[in-house]
């Protein structure tokens, strides 16, 4: 018999489901600890072995604290909706929801087979009307919401203040007044229309498309939008005090994109009014006199009006090509430097100085950053400098202090020239001084902006949460009654958009058309959604008559720990934000934010196989061979070749995926060396927070570890049971108990830097040195190793501590905790120089005084010899360090 794994973690993880062993429970007067898992969404592939990295040191955390006496919140879900399940049920006829229920228990079962100690009994599901009917109560009190911005908070639209004129014109103006300040809000906005998929994709999936060669181009369509943007200041500031990465906080922090400036007003010549009034927002006032031409986003609403005839064709032609690219292309080409337009044949007035410069359209504008037109300074902005040089138009130095503008524009602060009343002032003071001009002369005013635009928040898809709204008669928007929450799916068999972009519901015509003439909304909402509030449900996920209590809010939040992936870093966390503090403001929740700790894993690479040199084949692909087809050059040689013709090969470490064929499966690991051994090897490949390449050697030591571990408590027997070994009775020898103590001052520390891997290694050293020198192991300090290894290999500490004499789980066993006194070493090794030279080493007991100490080392054999006679003229001791000897 031997280390058998595969009984053991069965057993044990029966026996946690009968018994319920994790479930989370509110307990007052105890400590709280919530530690959450990003979840995943459930695709047809299932988990690889990058998957339960994270969610093993998430595991661990809530073991090490419910030992601490915590009540801990582990759970775990499912973001199942999105456009994969979709687009498998176009292309195979399977729907949405029987192959998102396939990869839900395809996933929950490699997850049950690690052992993670999530409490299932709160498990959820985006998908689930259970849950979604909450989605959708949810968006309808932000849709039930305005932002005062005097009091810094959201409030009921019942609340709103209607202006008198308003009142006047009777209900249906007081109705659009108030839809025109709700925190959601329809808005005709250009969209990434891709005609191939016939879906709206959102600005981060686009590159991702093209890359698959489908076309995408900017086209309007109504939408609802989310009005992040009143929360701009809020986001931005409640990111201190969050212990967050560093890097995380400043992607938050650029994605909202903070700018203090002044917006200039620039009137179209010959366009009188607010008709010919162009707006701009810059953070250089002070260059205003060397704007020489503006900018204006192909998109612009002013551009059909005040574009000439002799110019019609062109601007239009271009409007057309912009509308063909994305934003992000958009920007890309602008980063690298390239520059085209169209003249549009009107000029616009300087406000500061009255010339009149030409007003361009260019696609390195994009309507939805700012005002959508810049007043262009070739001087003193590289992308204007570009653009100026590429057409040809005047560049005029404002700021002193660089070179030949002419040649590279100067970015940096100076000195104001030509340019009138700030003419040697320097930038500071020149920006100060030209708002005011503006401002007294109503051409402008102080202003800060952000880069963060409001959320585009619904999608031309089926399968997503629908929006809980109806389009009345007459145009009335109207929220669906509480009572008829859910609104679910209709069931369908085509799941295509129409061309024209109408989404897949409308074609459900029975489902969209009620009797009374109102029509459902037919869109549906983004995956975000149900992502936004997950957290919240875990903490009550029972509740059928709100989302969550406020006493559970009150209870469980912050969430204390949240480990995911860092992609994440921007949108999602920015989006749960937004949810938390709208429902803060509402009342629903008691914290300002939802998540305290973050971590973000590091990925875990696996071996991709590269001819070497690289090579594509005739359709342009890189050329990847899979494992099975690559060989060692000879016997024992590190150089890998293709076995069918010798071709020389390389090995990169790449992010796993199907593609590159170096995806390894859980499944196969947990079959060869058990789930505690992956668990260990997953927390042992290096830091948490780095990426590390799969080694199988590595793997394959920590189940060596793990049997030496059996060893310790089972002597093996060849065709027989396994015995329990003889061990020592009491706290073994002051080197054994020295020993233990210090392994669970490591462990406990390192745990809780998150620090696993070392944590292993100190684990490792006990193990190897707790029965040395003809010393058995205590049963004690083994019991002890048990609790300590608990949490990275439960299944094993559980069948062990049982062995030892435990007589129920060991989850709920106090952390052992490591007596101060046994930290510090009885003796101090010094090193012991003769004229600065090591010499001697020298070991004494800890207490002896400085006189003993000199005394030793001078008695001390080698120290004798090296003296050779010779009277030393002074001793110098370094306290615990050394002593060396002048002579």
């Amino acid at each position: 018999m031997s280390y058998d794994f595969r009984t053991i973690e069965g057993r044990w993880q029966r026996f946690w489901d009968e018994h319920a062993t994790f479930a989370a429970t509110m307990t007052p007067g105890r400590p709280k600890y919530y530690v959450l898992d990003m979840f995943p969404y459930p695709s047809g592939d299932g988990l690889h072995v990058g998957h339960p990295e994270g969610y093993t040191a998430t595991d661990i955390i809530a073991r090490y604290k419910r030992m601490q006496g915590f009540s801990v919140l582990h759970p775990m879900g499912w973001d199942a909706f999105g456009l994969p399940a979709e687009q498998y049920a176009i292309k195979t006829g399977t729907h949405p929801a029987t192959r998102t229920a396939e990869c839900v228990a395809k996933f929950k079962e490699q997850l049950k087979m690690l052992g993670f100690s999530y409490d299932w009994a709160r498990e959820i599901d985006t998908t689930s009307p259970r849950y979604f009917k909450w989605t959708q109560w949810i968006f309808l009190q932000i849709w039930g919401s305005w932002y005062d911005a005097a009091a810094g908070r959201a409030r009921p639209i019942a609340e709103l203040p209607i202006p008198g004129a308003v009142q006047d014109e009777g209900p249906a103006a007081v109705r659009r007044f108030q839809d025109a300040h709700r925190l959601a809000y329809l808005h005709e906005a250009p969209v990434n229309w891709c005609p191939a998929l016939r879906v709206v994709l959102a600005n981060e999936e686009v590159a991702e498309h093209v890359e698959q060669g489908y076309e995408v181009v900017r086209r309007p369509m109504r939408q609802w939008m989310l009005r992040i943007t009143a929360y701009a200041e809020r986001l931005l500031s409640d990111l201190e005090g969050l212990e967050w990465p560093t890097s995380v906080i400043e992607m938050q922090r650029h994605w909202i994109g903070r700018s203090e400036g002044a917006e200039v007003d620039f009137q179209v010549v010959g366009v009188d009014g607010e008709a010919g009034k162009v707006t701009v927002f810059t953070t250089r006032p002070d260059t205003l006199f060397g704007a020489t031409y503006m900018v204006l986003a192909p998109e612009h609403p002013l551009v059909g009006s005040i574009t000439t005839a002799a110019a019609r064709a062109e601007v239009d032609a271009y409007v057309a090509r912009a509308a063909r690219r994305s934003e992000r292309e958009r920007q890309a080409e602008a980063a690298e430097g390239q520059k085209t337009g169209a003249f549009t044949g009107a000029f616009a007035k300087n406000p500061a100085n009255g010339a009149a410069i030409p007003i361009w359209i260019s696609d390195y504008v994009l309507m939805g950053y700012g005002t959508g037109a810049i007043m262009a300074v070739p001087g003193h902005d590289a992308r204007d400098h570009a653009f100026a040089k590429a057409m040809g138009l005047p560049i005029v130095e404002v700021v002193a202090g660089g070179e030949d503008v002419q040649a590279e524009a100067f970015v940096g602060e100076g000195v104001a020239v030509r340019s009138g009343p700030l003419d040697g002032l320097g930038t500071a003071a020149a920006k100060a001084r030209m708002t005011e001009v503006l401002e007294a002369a109503g051409l402008g005013r102080r202003r800060v902006t952000f880069k963060l635009r409001d959320w585009l928040f619904s999608r031309q898809r089926y399968w997503g949460e629908p929006f809980p709204l109806i389009h009345q008669a007459d145009g009335v928007v109207a929220a669906v009654p509480e009572a008829a929450l859910p609104v679910t799916l209709p069931p369908m068999a085509d799941f295509n958009p129409s061309e024209s972009g109408e989404p897949p519901l409308a074609k459900a015509k029975a489902w969209r058309e009620l009797p009374d003439g109102s029509l459902r909304e037919t869109n549906t909402m983004p995956q975000w959604a149900g992502s936004c509030w997950y957290y919240l449900r875990f903490m009550d996920p029972e509740n059928d008559a709100a989302p969550f209590s406020r006493e559970a809010a009150d209870y469980w939040l912050p969430v204390d720990l949240y480990v995911g992936g860092a992609e994440h870093a921007v949108l999602h966390l920015l989006y749960a934000r937004f949810w938390h503090k709208v429902l803060f403001d509402l009342g629903l929740v008691g914290s300002k934010e939802p998540f305290k700790r973050l971590v973000n894993q590091g990925m875990v690479l696996g071996a991709t196989y590269y001819p070497a040199p690289p090579r594509r084949d005739a359709s342009g692909k890189q050329v990847i061979f899979k494992p099975d087809e690559v060989e060692p050059a000879a016997p024992g040689s590190d150089a890998l070749v293709v076995k069918a013709t010798g071709e020389p090969v390389t090995v990169q470490w790449d992010k796993m995926s199907k593609s590159r064929g170096n995806v390894v499966n859980p499944d196969d690991v947990i079959r060869a060396y058990g789930a505690d051994t992956m668990r260990l090897y997953e927390m042992f490949m290096g830091p948490l927070e780095q990426s590390a390449p799969w080694q199988p050697d590595g793997v394959s030591g920590c189940y060596r570890f793990l049997q030496r571990v059996y060893r310790l408590v089972f002597e093996e027997r060849e065709g027989a049971a396994d015995v329990l070994r003889t061990l020592a009775e009491g706290e073994g020898s002051e080197r054994q108990q020295r020993l233990l103590h210090r392994t669970i001052h490591e462990v406990s520390d390192r745990i809780e830097r998150l620090a696993f891997n070392t944590a292993i290694s100190s684990m490792m050293v006990f193990v190897r040195d707790i029965a040395q020198a003809g010393e058995p192991a205590p049963r004690a300090a083994l019991a002890q190793l048990m609790l300590l290894l608990a949490p990275f290999a439960p299944h094993l500490a559980e069948e062990l501590w049982q062995a030892l004499g435990g007589t129920t789980t060991l989850a709920y066993e106090p952390w052992p905790a490591a007596d101060p006194r046994l930290l510090v070493e009885a003796t101090l090794t010094l090193v012991v120089q003769i004229n600065g030279k090591r010499r001697a080493e020298l070991t004494v007991p800890r207490e002896t005084e400085k006189d003993g100490v000199i005394s030793a080392a001078l008695a001390d054999v080698d120290v004798q010899r090296h003296l050779a006679g010779a009277t030393p003229k002074r001793v110098i001791y370094v306290p615990g360090k050394l002593v060396n000897v002048v002579v």
